[in-house]
Order: structure tokens, then sequence, then C-alpha cells
């Protein structure tokens, strides 16, 4: 046991399993009778911990009463942990009882609490987040005091999936087609799909690349159609949010544009508009009342639209059943445009980005997440810009946020949000909706009206560039061929190389003759 961590290394993949922390303390100490200096030695050199969320709510805390029920011998390690942890703090910050306090283990303020993200930390020899604005923002606010305490324990891993499920499995014809032009080493080092580039030049490619993804929307809208009973166009602008139902990924912001939409084509109805079929999935938490309204007024929306023959089958709001990895394989190859629209400072990472952009859509975002190294990749021409960055969001709040003033100062938001509040989209019941309305106009806790004007606009420039259909499909070669660092291959060869310190070892895959042969023998 004395060498257990030179064997195997854990990584807490965010605070969920954090209390391994003190089970591995328990076993070393109850069950193998090492001294605790050694036995937290190990532990720490076994324990790395990932970050996976800036959100106070997802910062575990359990509470102390539960745990000294469920887990008491638990709870006396963390306990122990805590005392020595604390007088390394009280040496380090001396006279600072604020910052003991904010760095404890156990939450003393009110209900007593065990903080499982600290706990994670502390039993951890490297901590770090999941794409480069993440990371920084977890030094300088959630884990700020951490960093303060340890600073080269922190580092950056940007997530990453992986290009044989989501492109090989997922995109087949896309995946041929590729494999025609650059050889099939890409599926195994993706970084070699820039070697794409200069086909996003060459007009037969590039119309080659069109004919896969209107096949793939032709796939997509045979799918909606099951599932939802809707027909939808292939050749209209496949606009798509699938993700966790979140106020903070902002799917209200996308259906208020789609309003804004519906309400232009009323008023102007011979009103050129590039056809688009906004497409939503995604599931919300059972306790999560605000995002199920989301949905709810979601799906209302699209009932009223979808209805509609005065608007000439130009927009379609299609809300995808039961989200899940099978329906994702059949919805990122065939979108458009990849709708990444969380509040500045936000998400995390995201890696739905990731799987639209390496499949050629387009992305319209904020500088949150994974979306910033998306753009330094794919280029600031390939990638659709809106919106309050982190730092002016922040000082917005500082400066005091109104968000009525939002909706005073844009006529079209008005008539937006009135067109919900007069119950136009819930057969006249004017009560639905308040909740979320009333939440929008006095709290608006992620700015989604400030951002809404911002983001309409970035929209009609998304319209006016679908149109050129060479230069889009252009973009979207170029999108698919500036992706290799999304491949989690890279993310997992970093974290072998900083983190685990795991070396690779070569193998060789034996011939079905080699097989069969080693059976005879």
């Amino acid at each position: 046991m004395e060498c257990f961590h030179e064997k195997f290394a854990v990584q807490l993949n965010d605070t969920h399993p954090a209390i391994a922390v003190a089970e591995l303390m328990r076993l070393l100490i109850d069950e193998y009778v090492l001294p605790w200096d050694q036995a937290w030695s190990i532990t720490t050199r076994t324990f790395a911990y990932t970050n996976h969320t800036l959100l106070p709510e997802a910062l575990e805390c359990w509470p102390l009463a539960l745990f000294a029920r469920v887990l008491p011998r638990h709870l006396e390690i963390i306990y122990e942990i805590n005392a020595r942890f604390l007088d390394q703090v009280r040496i380090h910050f001396f006279g600072d009882e604020e910052r003991i306090s904010r760095l404890s283990l156990i939450d003393e303020r009110g209900e007593r609490y065990v903080r499982m993200a600290h706990l994670a930390c502390v039993g951890s020899h490297a901590i770090n987040g999941v794409a480069d604005l993440h990371s920084e923002l977890l030094k300088q606010d959630v884990l700020h005091d951490f960093h303060a305490l340890w600073p080269g324990r922190f580092q950056n891993k940007t997530n990453g999936v992986t290009p044989r499920r989501w492109m090989v499995l997922a995109n087949p014809r896309l995946t041929q087609l590729i494999t025609a032009a650059i050889g099939a080493d890409w599926i195994q080092d993706l970084d070699q799909l820039h070697r794409l580039e200069p086909l996003a030049g060459d007009a037969g490619f590039r119309q080659q690349w069109a004919d896969i993804k209107r096949a793939n929307k032709q796939d997509f809208a045979t799918l909606a159609q099951a599932s939802t009973g809707l027909l939808i166009d292939p050749d209209s602008l496949f606009d798509v949010q699938v993700k966790r139902i979140h106020e903070y990924k902002r799917q209200h912001l996308n259906i208020l544009h789609v309003i804004a939409l519906y309400h232009r084509l009323k008023s102007s109805p011979n009103l050129a508009m590039t056809p688009r079929t906004f497409i939503f999935g995604g599931k919300a938490a059972p306790g999560y009342w605000l995002a199920k309204l989301i949905i709810k007024l979601i799906n209302s929306v699209g009932d009223v639209i979808n209805r509609d023959s005065t608007i000439r089958n130009q927009l379609k709001v299609v809300y995808l059943p039961n989200f899940n990895v099978r329906n994702g394989q059949r919805v990122y190859p065939a979108a458009d445009l990849s709708e990444q629209i969380s509040t500045a400072g936000k998400e995390a990472s995201g890696t739905g980005n990731m799987k639209f952009t390496m499949n050629g859509a387009l992305t319209i975002g904020t500088l949150d997440g994974a979306n910033v190294e998306i753009r330094q990749q794919v280029g600031a021409d390939n990638f659709f810009l809106f919106g309050l960055d982190t730092d002016q969001a922040a000082a917005l709040w500082q400066s005091g946020y109104r968000p009525l003033d939002c909706c005073e100062s844009d006529d079209e938001l008005r008539d937006v949000i009135d067109l919900i509040r007069n119950g136009f989209f819930s057969r006249g019941d004017t009560e639905l909706f308040r909740p979320l309305l009333n939440n929008l106009l006095h709290h608006d806790p992620y700015l989604v009206l400030r951002d809404f004007r911002s983001y309409s606009a970035c929209q009609q420039e998304v319209g006016a560039q679908y149109a050129d259909s060479n230069q889009w499909v252009r973009k979207s070669v170029l999108n698919s061929a500036r992706s290799g660092l999304f491949s989690s291959d890279r993310t997992i060869r970093e974290y072998c190389r900083d983190i685990w310190q795991a070396s690779a070892v070569p193998i060789r895959l034996l011939s079905q003759e080699e097989v069969t042969g080693g059976f005879m023998q």
C-alpha cells in the first residue's frame, strides 16, 4: 500500500465523488493501519480534482447532521483533515481569520455543512478547469483562496470529444468524404483535419460537402416527423440548441428571438426572411420548475407558429423529445447553426459546441467557456459573436442593472414580452408564463434582456450570410478543418502528461489469423 499512488491515479470528476478522499484515508488508516502522515501523503498523491462548474449551487455542500448520521467515521476523518489543513492556513495567512473561515472544509455559517469542493481541493495534488476561461475564473473567483494558497496546483485541461463517435459513427457520409480527400489517419490524429483547409476553396469539394449536409438534414427531418409529427424543410437553415435546460444556457433568449421573427412576419407579411427551422432539445432537472416553464414556453410558441399557414413555412419550431446520445448523433451532423449562447462567465466549457464544430456547423455564441477557444481556432470571421463578455457583465452588475430599462428602450423586445404576457401563446392564459416574465423583468440574473438586441442583430447577419451558400459552405469546411484541438485524444494526453504521469504503452492489435492460431495452439 505504500506504493499505491505510484500505480493508481484517481481523477475526481467534479465534487460528486469527493467523499473518496475520506474513504481512501479510512481504508489506509483503519484497514491497513498506516500512520496518518503516510496515509495522507499517499492520498494527496493519488487524487486530482477537475472542477466542471462556476455555479455556486453545483459546488456541493452536505448537511453536517446528515453526514454524521450516515457516515460518522468519514466525518471524524474530515474533521482531522480540516484541523491539520487549517493549521497550515493560519501559518500561511497569518492573522487572516476571515480567510480561515472561507477555506475551512466546514461551513460554520448558520446550519453547518461539509464543503465537498474544499475536500476535493485539499485532498488533491492537482486542480484543473476544463477551458482556458473557466480555469482563469476558478483562480480569480470560485477557488480564489485555494489558488492564493497553492498556485502550483492549478492548471487547465480543455475538454474534448471523441471523433470516433461524433464524426465517424455519427456522420459516415462526411467521414467518407474527408477520408477520400486526406486519408484515414485523421481519425486517430484530428489535427490532420487542417489539411482540408485548401479544399474550402474548391467548388467541387464544396458541392460534395453541401450535398452531404443536405442528406444529413433530410435524415433529421425524417426523425423529427417520426417523433413529433412535424414536416420540416431540409433546405431551411437548421438553427439548433440542444443541451441541458438551464437559465444560464439561455434557451429563453433563443425563443424570445423566435417570437421576434414571428412578430416581424405577422406585421409585414411580404417581409423577405431566410427560412429557418429552430431545433431545441434537452432535459430539465426534476425540481427545476423555471427550467420546465422554459420548455413549456418553447413548445407553446412552436404550437402557434407551426399551425400558422400565413407565414408560408418560413419558421418552424421543433422540440426533439428525449434528447440523448443516440438522438445527438442525428442532430449534430444536420445542424447549420450551433447555439452556444450562455451568459459570459457561467459555462465551464461545453462539449456540444465542439461536436457541432467538428461536423461543420457555424457557431453563434458569447465569449464563454470553450467558445473562446473555438473562435480562436476557427477564426473570428467564421464565428458569430454577440453579447457582453465576462468583464462587461461583471461591470454591468456593479453599476446597477435594471432589466426593465432594456424593455423600455427596445420596441421589438417590448412587443415580444407583451405577446407572452397577454396570453397569445397560452390560449389567453395570462398567468401561465407570468413567473418567467417576472424573473426576466425584475431580476434577469443571466442578462437575457440585456443581450437580446445584440443577439437579434447577430442573427440577422446569420440569415444574410446563409443566403450566400458558397461562402457559408466554405466557412463550414473551415470550422471542421480547424477543430482538431477539441479531440478528447489531446485532452487525455494532457492529463497523462501533466497530472497522472502515465506513459503511453504501445500496443499492436492481433490479426484474425494470429488470434485463431493462438487458440488452436
